[in-house]
């Protein structure tokens, strides 16, 4: 693996190498890991990387690395830079030859990510996006239960993703901050961009339903913020199911309440990123079902992402290695001229960043109409 931003002083570059080395399986051999010539260096001098390969570029890196003989070279990169950096490094690795590991949202805009989508799809190689609690074990065993009929015809979806860190105005003393809420940077979501994604991506991914129509609602509370730091909408399913969606970094109080409800004609499934080994089962008439991550009586796609016995916690960075474990199959299984169906290897992918963006878009559209109901096209 090589890696594009992630310095020490970066918070999610971190918990991508932690994620890809936990199993044994992913090597770190070159970065590129700030823009400032000095810091890269330094990174890779506390990680213990080859003097000759770290890179003051990603375009230097991406040249070197693709001169090394190829059982040298790196096989694939990791992008963590912010999401005004997406586009242009993905587009370089893959035109060279890389496959691309790339942090959520996809790129800067909608128009960035069609483009990347193209370049994806004329190159032939593997793309995974990190909506990380798609990784989850009972995220998992969760979407086998709704796709097998555990809870008959999906209904009503409640998700939820409510944070506390911009509860103030912070922007000039934090880095994670003043990039996320700064539309040069992060593009025209703030909230709804770095967590609103997440909540769509996670409704979608479970119930196997798309989002069709969204009737939203955006602010900014916090007083000097450039972009929306709460929202909140309603959804429509392409089968007529309804849904509410909620996002907030200004809930005073919260960490991470990332959460999800989904109804079905049958019954019901309950699932809370901050307890994330536990998933209730409610069948109409029926006691609650209690599933627990490690036991035997969970689907092959659970068992598969778990780890440890039952009674150990698995959590954010195990659900994050999960996708690097699935990306890294696809990358092994990959063969000049073979496509690779991501559905396989159960990860994220480019189709999924275009609908993350075009969602973005969207609910900006909807909460800047007097309409009713917007259209999600998810293009």
């Amino acid at each position: 693996m090589g890696m594009i931003g992630g310095s020490t002083e970066a918070f999610i570059g971190a918990v991508h190498r932690k994620a890809a080395a936990l199993d044994g399986e992913i090597e770190l051999v070159c970065g590129a890991f700030s823009s400032d010539p000095k810091k890269s260096k330094a990174t890779g001098q506390a990680l213990y990387i080859d003097p000759k390969r770290v890179y003051a570029s990603y375009a230097e890196m991406i040249e070197q690395e693709k001169l090394l003989p190829e059982n040298e070279r790196m096989q694939f990169v990791s992008i963590v830079t912010p999401n005004h950096v997406h586009l242009a490094p993905a587009q370089m690795a893959l035109e060279n030859g890389f496959h691309v590991i790339i942090d959520k949202p996809l790129a800067f805009s909608l128009a960035e990510a069609k483009t990347l989508r193209k370049v994806v799809e004329k190159s032939g190689l593997v793309l995974a996006l990190t909506h990380t609690y798609t990784g989850y074990p009972m995220v998992k065993e969760a979407r086998q239960l709704v796709k097998q009929g555990k809870i008959g015809k999906v209904r009503k979806v409640y998700v939820e993703y409510h944070q506390g860190w911009l509860t103030n105005f912070i922007e000039g003393n934090n880095k994670q901050a003043s990039w996320r809420t700064d539309p040069k940077r992060s593009g025209l979501g703030g909230a709804i961009g770095d967590i609103g994604t997440h909540a769509a991506n996670l409704a979608e991914y479970i119930s196997g339903l798309e989002i069709a129509e969204i009737s939203a609602d955006l602010n900014i509370v916090v007083k000097g913020r450039q972009l929306d730091d709460d929202s909140a909408m309603l959804l429509r399913f392409n089968n007529g199911a309804t849904g509410i969606l909620s996002a907030t970094q200004i809930a005073a109080g919260e960490e991470n309440n990332h959460n999800i409800r989904i109804y079905g004609d049958k019954g019901a499934i309950v699932w809370r990123q901050e307890e994330p080994n536990t998933l209730l089962v409610r069948v109409y008439g029926k006691p609650n079902e209690v599933y627990r991550t490690g036991w035997d009586y969970l689907s092959d796609a659970a068992k598969l992402n778990t780890r440890t016995p039952w009674g150990h916690p698995e959590g954010y960075l195990e659900a994050f290695a999960n996708l690097y474990l699935a990306f890294g199959r696809a990358v092994r299984a990959w063969k000049p001229g073979k496509k690779i169906d991501p559905v396989k290897f159960d990860f994220p992918d480019v189709n999924d960043g275009v609908r993350g963006m075009a969602f973005v878009e969207t609910v900006i559209k909807s909460a800047n109409s007097n309409r009713k109901w917007t259209k999600f096209k998810g293009e």
